[in-house]
């Protein structure tokens, strides 16, 4: 007889067989709910305590779009995009995270999107760190940027432009296609731009470029996450010897990958998820075979 998972268990289980976007979602909780935490003591301890509680959360996890400030808190270009302050902005970005990482990958693996949350979060930083750098109108006022609504509209665009004709019901009511609902809300950050209204709309069209440049090429080495993610793991083979070599089973020699063989692989194995994918939305999941629906599983957990 099975037993049912405690509370911990399940957070376990969900970690490490839920996929990137629960990982993610995760990572981002669990900051919000250290920074709720200490807001709360903070203000509980009174005033001077809670003024210092702020002031070295936002060193830490905003960025700063101030040069000077930025120089001397460069970390924030990185732990920005995992904190929220506001619930209702938490709530909405992590909704938003949920439903775009998820049909992202059904349509790629999950290192990619990693790197496109991380690159999407980075640039949009980039982005309104140079805005105010460049503009008059927004070195008035010094502010501090927070969310990852930069680096979730990096993967939103991507799905966006990589599957144009893909159509979400909107409301849970209404199917509209999907690149529609992206150029909407890509007028909406352009338009108000300049705005004071306490988003970082900057953030979001630095987001949206990575998301455009992550489908272009993208069986490319040129391609931006191919190229990141090379990257990566050449670095990581430095401090790992074993890493750079692919020991088949049977005690067959090691082989090197090309980036010729890699992007060759890489390319057949999208052109067969695509094909699942189109006779998925044409005759529904049960129509796969047995060895369609293990392969498909199987990328969902690269």
């Amino acid at each position: 007889m099975q037993t049912e998972r405690t509370f911990i268990e399940d957070i376990k289980y969900q970690y490490q067989h839920g996929g990137m976007t629960i990982r993610l979602l995760m990572a981002n909780t669990f900051v919000f709910l250290v920074i709720q935490v200490l807001i709360v003591f903070g203000r509980l301890l009174g005033p001077s305590t809670d003024s210092s509680v702020s002031k070295v959360l936002h060193s830490i996890f905003s960025l700063e779009t101030s040069f000077s400030e930025f120089i001397t808190h460069p970390w924030g270009i990185f732990t920005y995009f995992f904190a929220h302050f506001s619930f209702l902005h938490f709530l909405f970005n992590m909704i938003f995270l949920y439903f775009s990482g998820k049909m992202f990958e059904q349509l790629f693996d999950q290192k990619r999107l990693l790197i496109t949350y991380l690159l999407g979060g980075i640039a949009g930083g980039l982005f309104e760190l140079l805005a105010h750098i460049v503009f008059p109108l927004l070195q008035v006022e010094q502010t501090n940027v927070v969310g990852a609504s930069g680096a979730v509209m990096a993967i939103f665009t991507a799905l966006a432009f990589y599957r144009p004709n893909l159509n979400v019901l909107l409301f849970g009511l209404l199917p509209v296609r999907i690149i529609i609902l992206a150029l909407i809300f890509i007028l909406i950050d352009f338009i108000s731009l300049g705005n004071d209204d306490g988003t970082a709309h900057f953030a979001h069209l630095g987001g949206v470029l990575v998301g455009i440049l992550s489908i272009h090429r993208i069986h490319s080495t040129g391609n931006i996450i191919n190229q990141t993610q090379m990257f990566w793991d050449k670095l990581l083979k430095v401090f790992s010897r074993n890493k750079q070599l692919k020991v088949k089973k049977g005690g067959r020699s090691a082989q090197f990958k090309t980036d010729e063989e890699y992007n060759v692989s890489a390319k057949k194995r999208q052109e067969k998820i695509d094909l699942i994918l189109d006779k998925i939305s044409k005759s529904g999941y049960e129509s796969l075979t047995k060895e369609e629906k293990d392969f498909l599983f199987q990328q969902s957990k690269k």
